[in-house]
């Protein structure tokens, strides 16, 4: 498996792919993820067109199990961010 791309390697490529400077091109960045993180921390949804869903889904309150001692207890309700992947990313992987 190839490594992730780093945010330095992204930026870089964003300039490249938006014909501007590292500079402009890592404040879009910047932006974009703050938009999203306020918006799905609000209890909103992004929806990234050909790339996928980001959303916030709460769990309910369950019992969970120490793998280290077996000890069973209650963990509280909590929210988790998912996403789910666009029908034409994933052709574009397995196509």
């Amino acid at each position: 498996m190839a490594k992730p791309m780093t945010k330095t390697q992204l930026v870089a490529a964003l300039a490249e792919e938006m014909g501007t400077d590292k500079k402009s091109a890592g404040g879009a960045l910047d932006a974009v993820c703050s938009l999203i993180t306020r918006e799905v921390s609000g209890g909103g949804a992004v929806t990234l067109p050909g790339v996928g869903k980001i959303y916030c889904r709460e769990r309910p309150e369950r019992m969970v199990r120490n793998p280290a001692t077996g000890e069973q207890f209650k963990k509280d309700a909590d929210k988790v961010v998912k996403m789910t992947i666009a029908k034409a990313l994933k052709d574009s992987v397995n196509g």
